[in-house]
C-alpha cells in the first residue's frame, strides 16, 4: 500500500496480445482488506476475476492470494493464478530468473507455479493443481443439456465419455459437443442453467459453471464456459475448467504412464481468443499431476483510493 492507495495491475491472460485472452486485475499489498472490501473491489473492476495478494500465511507458501468474481470468492481459479504469478515475477516480487518456481497460498491450498521469461516476450506461467481430478454427481440428460444450451440433441456425440462433473479444485459440468461449429450455436437458457447447476451441487460445493468443448481444427480442443451464478455471463478463458478437462481426459486416456499434452482455444466467439496449454502425468494408470499454463501480457496499472 502507498500513501495514496493500493497498487493494482491489469493483465490479459492466456494470450500474447493485449485485448485478447481473459482480463484480470491484481491488487497488491492487500493485507489490510477484509472479505467485504475485496468483494466490493472485485465488483468495481467487474472482470471475471480479481486477485488480492498479501503476505504468506501458510508455511511453504510465498504469497497469500484470494480470488473473487464480481459475485463470490473462489477457492481456486486458473487464469487468476497464471496472471498473478506472471505479474509477481515481472515486478521482481517473486524469485528472479528465466525459469523460477514459487508457491501461492490459495483457499484451495498451496498452488505451485512455474514462470518462464524470455527477453522481449510476455511471461509464461504454469500452475500445478492442488487437487487431482475428482468426479462428481451424474450429469443431466442430453435432453436437459440441449434445452439449456439451445442446441439440438444431435449436437452431442453418441460415443465417448459424455457429460460429467469433474473438479481439480472447483467443480464444473463438462459437456462435449461434436464440432466447434456447434459451440458457435449455443444460446444459453440462464435460468435453467442456474437451476441445473444448483441441483447438481446437492449440498456439496457449488458448481462454478458449464464448460462446453469440442475437438478443434487448429488446436486439440475449443471451448466455451458460462457461470451466471458467479456473475460471469461467459468467460474468455477458464484455467480451472481446463484443468478439470485435462484431468478427465488423462484419467480416461488409455495411456497408463507418461506425459499427456493438449492445447485448448477459448474466447473465440467473444472476440478474445485465448490459448491454454494443458498437461497431465500418469503413473500405473493413475493421474498424478495436472498442469495448466499460458502467457499473460500487462495492460494497465494504477491506485485504488481508500
Amino acid at each position: 500500500m502507498t500513501a495514496s492507495g493500493l497498487r493494482f495491475h491489469t493483465l490479459d491472460v492466456f494470450t500474447t496480445q493485449r485485448h485478447g485472452g481473459n482480463p484480470l486485475a491484481v491488487v497488491l499489498d492487500a493485507d489490510g482488506l477484509n472479505t467485504g472490501d475485496m468483494q466490493r473491489i472485485a465488483r468495481e473492476f467487474s472482470l471475471s476475476e480479481t486477485t488480492f495478494v498479501s503476505k504468506a500465511e501458510q508455511t511453504g507458501t510465498d504469497f497469500r492470494v484470494r480470488i473473487f468474481t464480481p459475485a463470490a470468492e473462489l477457492p481456486f481459479a486458473g487464469h487468476p493464478t497464471v496472471g498473478t504469478a506472471c505479474i509477481l515475477a515481472e515486478l521482481g516480487l517473486a524469485p528472479q530468473g528465466a525459469d523460477v518456481r514459487f508457491v501461492l497460498g490459495e483457499t484451495v491450498g498451496p498452488v505451485s507455479v512455474r514462470v518462464l521469461r524470455e527477453p522481449g516476450q510476455p511471461a509464461f506461467a504454469q500452475l500445478s493443481v492442488a487437487k487431482l481430478p475428482e468426479y462428481g454427481t451424474a450429469a443431466p440428460s442430453i435432453d436437459v443439456l440441449a434445452k439449456l444450451l439451445g442446441l439440438e440433441t444431435d449436437a452431442f456425440p453418441a460415443e465417448g465419455p459424455g457429460p460429467r462433473v469433474v473438479s481439480c479444485g472447483v467443480p464444473f459440468l463438462l459437456v462435449p459437443v461434436k464440432a466447434p461449429e456447434r459451440l458457435a450455436g449455443i444460446d444459453v437458457d440462464t435460468i435453467l442453467l442456474r437451476q441445473t447447476l444448483r441441483g447438481l451441487a446437492a449440498g456439496g460445493p457449488p458448481l462454478v459453471g458449464i464448460f462446453v468443448y469440442a475437438g478443434a481444427y487448429e488446436q486439440d480442443w475449443q471451448a466455451r464456459m458460462f457461470a451466471p451464478e458467479f456473475g460471469v455471463v461467459e468467460d474468455p478463458a477458464t484455467g480451472s475448467a481446463a484443468a478439470a478437462l485435462a484431468g478427465a481426459l488423462a484419467a480416461e486416456h488409455a495411456q497408463r504412464d507418461g506425459l499427456l499434452r493438449w492445447k485448448l482455444a477459448q474466447g473465440v466467439e467473444m472476440g478474445r481468443h485465448s490459448l491454454l496449454h494443458l498437461e497431465a502425468d500418469k503413473q500405473d494408470g493413475a493421474v498424478i499431476a495436472v498442469r495448466v499454463g499460458g502467457h499473460a501480457v500487462r495492460v494497465s496499472e494504477g491506485l485504488l483510493y481508500r
